[in-house]
């Protein structure tokens, strides 16, 4: 599972992970999602459900087709700003993967033909 395995789920534990620790630490204080991060959450799942690169997608951020809203894109930047640098004491190992697919520069099976800029 950790390099050559199920890709989009490891993405969604990620997402998931950073989300409740931002809204744990910085809304809520409890392990429930406030209305604002659990919409966040349900949105981020769903762009990654559909995500045109599935098993060969690199992180978001360096992905060069950009499927968030402006707004949303905001909040998540902003999540992962404060939960980042945290998930390495919290999730060390979902954050050592996310540094490792980070390091891809673009999806497996991307061409500039295909809608790139």
């Amino acid at each position: 599972m950790f390099l050559t395995g199920d890709r989009i789920g490891q993405e969604k534990r990620t997402v998931e992970a950073m989300i409740r620790l931002h809204c744990r630490d910085q809304h809520q204080g409890t392990p429930e999602l406030c209305a604002d991060c659990a919409e966040l959450l349900d949105y981020a799942l769903a762009r990654l459900d559909r995500c045109p690169f599935q098993q060969g997608k690199t992180t978001c951020a360096k992905c060069p087709v950009h499927c968030y809203k402006p707004d949303m894109r905001e909040k998540i930047r902003s999540v992962m700003r404060y939960s980042g640098p945290r998930m390495l004491y919290r999730h060390p190992t979902l954050a050592l993967l996310h540094l490792v697919h980070g390091r891809r520069r673009k999806p497996v099976g991307w061409t500039e033909d295909a809608g790139g800029d």
